[in-house]
């Protein structure tokens, strides 16, 4: 039996591999295991439920060809989708479904007249129908670059943005750490949403927001209403929802606003900087509703998304620079987006206040005064400037193709200190030696360390430097 449901789904493949694809194929096909052929329907297993949905809204089509030639017309299609992946005691959890579901969204109902009564909390009184979202109209899904980092965020976004409460990305939670984009993100679901469908009233509010309106609520009492206004809302977005850990009477709040809305099939929308998993101080019943629906992370951005997100800001205030200084950016700053858009900001600032051309000088000079002062305390320029002082060598030393000892070493030594003391990966070190690969780092990186623990000589002078950048370097 096993071995007949093996072949089928390898026939199946086969047809796929044709219609999609190679990358297609490896990511959405490749996971999927055949479990099963009963009565003609043949059950694969997916990893998830999101992994299920995005088959039912891509690839269908591709699945009924594959089924029609392998099983025949009568052939079905079963999945089974992994709930909960178990541990070492509990086996894995599994629920079964059909793939002809719906394809028309169910009757949406007219949304109520809001109340009218005073809002205590900061909010447009509800006498009017033009309620305010309070969302940046600049938060699209036009400007917010894609990349490996948070295509899984966006594509979630983007289907919850089409298909408001329909999808079973509800609710879908968002998180990833500082300055990586999560606001933008949800915003931009947002106003997707309120473009598209104008009977729904879509509201964006922070987690502190929430709470100093549940306060006032309370101080005024008019908690009733505070109440009755969330629960009319269509499309609810709560930002940083860590916040509201510890907070009792606002979770047992927010715990039956998203109860009604949930059961209404209103869309819910959270922002994080953790996963529900490590939420602490929240209550347990929350936190199992956080994961009802889709739980997507947006990561540090790439090289390539970092130049791409350079490249879109500039295009968009109308700038020109050229490809080696948005390299140079690229590579030097890769901590988040905020940051690297904080920098761009600068760089212009700086050239229409000095009349400047945007160059490389001008580029090292803006790092130095705003990466230098934030958390990154040591910069490549920094390690730079104090290899050329104290192995007497120059820039165009280090960065040439010279196999000379009294340029070799130092070359070594400075590649040495990227690692040690910024968090580049090591692409980005050989970038800012000439373009040399990471092969030629790992060598001069191993080199130097043998050299510390064998020649007290190299060592002395290794300390020496760590002292320049008052770094203690601790013996292994």
């Amino acid at each position: 039996m096993q071995t007949e449901t093996r072949q089928v789904w390898a026939k199946c493949l086969d047809i796929i591999r044709q219609e999609v694809n190679e990358q297609s194929f490896k990511t959405w096909f490749e996971p999927i295991v055949p479990l099963k052929i009963v009565h003609n329907t043949l059950t694969i297993q997916v990893p998830s439920q999101f992994f299920y949905e995005w088959l039912e809204e891509n690839y269908v089509h591709v699945l009924r060809k594959a089924i029609d030639y392998t099983l025949g017309r009568n052939g079905m299609l079963e999945y089974s989708i992994i709930v909960d992946r178990g541990d070492r005691k509990n086996p894995p959890i599994a629920l079964n479904v059909p793939n002809q579901k719906p394809t028309t969204p169910p009757p949406t109902q007219k949304r109520p007249e809001p109340t009218i009564y005073e809002s205590p909390f900061q909010l447009k009184d509800l006498d009017s129908l033009e309620l305010d979202s309070y969302l940046n109209p600049h938060y699209m899904f036009d400007n917010f670059v894609e990349g490996d980092c948070n295509r899984l965020g966006r594509s979630a976004g983007l289907a919850v943005a089409q298909r408001p409460g329909v999808t079973s990305f509800n609710p879908l939670m968002i998180y990833g750490g500082v300055g990586l984009g999560k606001t933008h993100l949800i915003q931009a679901i947002g106003n997707y949403i309120k473009n598209t469908y104008t009977d729904k009233f879509v509201l964006y509010v922070s987690s502190e927001k929430f709470v100093n309106q549940f306060i006032n609520a309370i101080r005024n009492n008019t908690l009733q209403a505070f109440t009755n206004f969330y629960m009319q809302i269509d499309v609810l977005i709560i930002d940083d929802v860590q916040f509201l850990a510890g907070k009792e009477k606002t979770q047992e709040s927010f715990f039956h606003i998203f109860n009604h809305l949930h059961q209404s099939g209103k869309q819910i929308i959270m922002s994080s900087d953790r996963p529900p998993r490590d939420l602490a101080g929240m209550q347990d019943r929350l936190l199992s509703r956080f994961k009802w629906g889709l739980t997507a992370d947006l990561q540090q951005p790439d090289f390539e998304t970092r130049i791409a997100i350079i490249q879109k800001k500039l295009q968009a205030d109308g700038i020109y620079i050229k490809d080696e200084v948005i390299e140079y950016l690229a590579h030097s700053i890769d901590t988040n987006v905020r940051e690297l858009e904080g920098v761009i900001v600068s760089l212009m600032a700086h050239a229409s206040l000095n009349r400047k051309e945007i160059d490389m000088d001008l580029a090292r000079a803006t790092l130095k005064n705003i990466v230098v002062d934030s958390e990154k305390e040591i910069s490549v320029d920094n390690i730079f400037d104090a290899i050329t002082s104290h192995f007497d060598v120059t820039m165009a030393d280090l960065k040439g193709k010279s196999r000379k000892k009294e340029t070799v070493f130092p070359r070594q030594v400075a590649m040495y200190l990227m690692k040690e003391f910024t968090d580049l990966p090591l692409k980005s070190i050989g970038y800012h030696f000439g373009g040399r690969d990471h092969s030629t780092v790992i060598h001069a990186v191993q080199n130097i360390s043998v050299l510390i623990d064998s020649d007290a000589e190299v060592e002395k002078m290794v300390q020496k430097l760590y002292k320049h950048f008052n770094r203690v370097r601790v013996k292994s």
